[in-house]
């Protein structure tokens, strides 16, 4: 299963979507776009994409949920949302079927954005900020409301575009962006590559099939019960898959989507990366001053641990961050070929998961925004961050991994005394054991 997944990261990068790689793991080269992407579909993850516009954000998750999903790509396009301020609740999730409501019968249209497992929502800083709170709750669970009806996917993943701030943009609120497991950058390939795309520009037509695309249209429409239709729907995306198989292709069917998730699940931490993520945690949440970091407290003066990520930031990580990155992770490991998840899977998944939900103070940005890097800032503070904490890290690595084990030994009802250490990592062991 991972030469399929390979395949179509090979195929994609060959064929479909051209870029630059920018991302180095275990000594190969990676785009982080297309890797990501890759793994968000496996792990029915959410994902940002920004960037310039033209550079390919959209069309690269269509790319991959097309292949991996066996959708055509013309069906993904119909059921894709449009970020704009006239979107309304019964364009993105619903309407009443007036035929039977002029019978007096409440009865639900759902959208294909619904319906299917593949969410594309297309330059979403175009909704205004009230209109973003329509999709909130069903991106986060998969549940969708509208009228007295509920429709609750089984198997989804989301793919938001966004591009940089114009005057037609609006902000992106905070609990959304949190639900992004991972926000990327779709950036320019360069010169010599973007010169070649026009001769390919046409090689789309490669996931394209009328007769399938018709088939399933009319399947989304019709009025059969929600099991029967995914039943249905998912045949017809085999068949489009024996279709794909031909052209070079190896795509995934559903019953190995989920034998992939059940490994890439089962794959642990060891005990560094493990570790080194708790210290990361610690140093993006902890305050010395106020007990946690708040986004409406100010941490100035007082400050125990100002050579800290919690000196930096104004908010608190959420609970969401360490499920992104632990799973993430995982599914890399597993397409590596890896046995567990180490350092190196958490040091390059962290970045990426962290660079949309934190908030930084002024001072750390004037100082690092004027540097030379490829990365938009964001995405930038976060490798600096990333790379702090695997630096303090690796001065304190015995020593914390030592205070975790007596730390969980105490909390086992063993009389140990705890290690002391200037790290935010020692005040959380010591209040979990209720000795601050």
């Amino acid at each position: 299963m991972k030469n399929s997944l390979k395949n179509i990261y090979d195929f994609i990068s060959d064929h479909l979507y051209f870029y630059r790689p920018d991302l180095e793991i275990s000594g190969e080269k990676y785009n982080s776009t297309l890797l990501f992407s890759l793994l968000t579909a496996i792990l029915q993850g959410k994902q940002l994409i920004v960037g310039e516009p033209g550079l390919g954000k959209t069309t690269s998750a269509e790319y991959i949920c097309s292949v991996f999903y066996q959708i055509p790509l013309g069906t993904i396009w119909l059921s894709e949302i449009a970020g704009h301020p006239e979107q309304t609740e019964e364009k993105i999730v619903g309407r009443p079927n007036l035929g039977l409501l002029n019978k007096g019968i409440e009865s639900v249209v759902w959208s294909n954005f619904v319906q299917l497992p593949v969410k594309i929502v297309d330059e979403i800083n175009r909704l205004p900020e009230t209109k973003q709170s329509i999709i909130l709750d069903g991106v986060d669970r998969g549940n969708w409301e509208y009228l007295n009806e509920m429709f609750i996917n089984d198997e989804y993943c989301l793919f938001a575009t966004a591009n940089y701030q114009d005057l037609g943009t609006f902000t992106i609120i905070a609990p959304m962006l949190d639900r992004f497991d991972v926000m990327v950058e779709s950036k320019h390939p360069g010169a010599n590559i973007s010169y070649l795309i026009g001769p390919f520009y046409k090689k789309d037509e490669l996931l394209r099939h009328e007769r399938y695309e018709k088939e399933l249209n009319k399947l989304l429409n019709s009025r059969l019960p929600y099991k029967t239709k995914m039943e249905r729907t998912e045949k017809v995306c085999e068949k489009f898959g024996k279709y794909l198989k031909k052209k070079g292709l190896k795509p995934v069917s559903k019953e190995e989507r989920k034998a992939i998730q059940d490994q890439m699940e089962k794959l642990e931490l060891d005990l560094d990366a493990n570790a080194y993520l708790r210290t990361l945690i610690s140093e993006l949440s902890f305050c010395y001053k106020y007990g946690q970091k708040r986004a409406n407290e100010k941490c100035e003066e007082g400050c125990h641990f100002t050579g800290y990520l919690c000196h930096s930031i104004k908010n608190c990580i959420s609970n969401r961050f360490p499920i992104s990155i632990r799973v993430y992770a995982q599914a890399l490991a597993w397409l590596l070929g890896e046995k567990q998840v180490n350092i190196e899977h958490i040091k390059t998944v962290a970045p990426y998961a962290l660079s949309h939900r934190l908030q930084w103070k002024e001072e750390f940005v004037a100082t690092h925004e004027k540097e030379v890097r490829v990365d938009p800032l964001p995405i930038y503070l976060a490798k600096v961050a990333v790379d702090r904490v695997l630096e303090r890290y690796g001065e304190q690595r015995e020593s914390i991994k030592e205070a975790l084990a007596i730390g969980y030994s105490v909390s086992q009802g063993e009389e140990i005394a705890l290690l002391e250490g200037d790290h935010p990592i020692y005040w959380e062991i010591k209040r979990d054991l209720g000795e601050l």
